[in-house]
């Protein structure tokens, strides 16, 4: 998980539902939110051997330095609550370390498409709970899942790659499925981590179909995401 980078349309659903300020599944959103983006920024760092010219590699740098940026604010926003960031983050250290382990990619492109799709899958998720949320709090979540400069290089990056290359674009659209049934895993992984979390999300979508639904819109911005890269 990580900044938010891609161009699909929308999915959020208005709510009318707004959750009180100190609800304690705000602190896990933010501790979650907080542990996905500094293992993405050195994920990114690792990740940039990866990249087959200096271009990449400063591209894969800017987005690194992006998500540590996002941590901080996380990290500004959990000690204002009063909390240790370092410690209420080790609660999701094992449910997204073996995201990362079972989604490791093994190209340059791979890479890129991780980073887009499947990250965007992650802000979509939040964002949607973000929805009812009290200002300040749906402020912090959106700053961290917004939208990056960097998403128009990675599109470019696979388009180019898949235009060129019929057995690429295979082995890619494939890729992408397999992060779209990660990501619906580790949102589930998540939520089954903490009993405050998954009360957050559950006042949110109203029920476990509510959050089914969310589910569904998930894939649909998936798809959107996917047809951007040319996939």
């Amino acid at each position: 998980m990580g900044a938010q980078t891609s161009a699909a349309p929308d999915a959020t659903e208005p709510t009318t539902t707004t959750l009180p300020v100190d609800h304690p599944g705000v602190t896990e959103l933010f501790a979650v939110l907080a542990y996905g983006e500094i293992s993405a920024f050195y994920r990114l760092a690792e990740e940039a051997a990866l990249a087959p010219d200096l271009r990449g590699r400063v591209a894969v740098a800017r987005m690194a330095a992006a998500e540590l940026g996002h941590y901080e604010v996380l990290d500004a926003a959990l000690t204002a609550r009063g909390v240790e960031t370092e410690s209420v983050m080790e609660h999701y250290r094992s449910a997204l370390d073996a995201y990362h382990a079972s989604t490791d990619p093994s190209t340059w492109l791979e890479s890129m498409v991780k980073f887009y799709v499947a990250d965007g899958l992650a802000a979509d998720f939040y964002t949607e709970i973000a929805g009812a949320l009290p200002a300040e709090v749906a402020d912090v979540v959106r700053e961290v899942l917004g939208e990056t400069s960097h998403s128009q290089f990675v599109v470019e990056e696979v388009r180019n790659a898949v235009a060129a290359s019929r057995s690429a674009r295979d082995r890619l659209t494939l890729w992408g499925r397999r992060l779209l049934g990660e990501a619906i895993t580790q949102a589930q992984h998540v939520m089954a981590q903490r009993d405050e979390l998954a009360e957050l999300v559950l006042a949110v979508t109203g029920d476990l179909n509510g959050i089914a639904a969310l589910f569904d819109r998930m894939q649909t911005s998936h798809a959107a995401r996917m047809a951007e890269l040319g996939l």
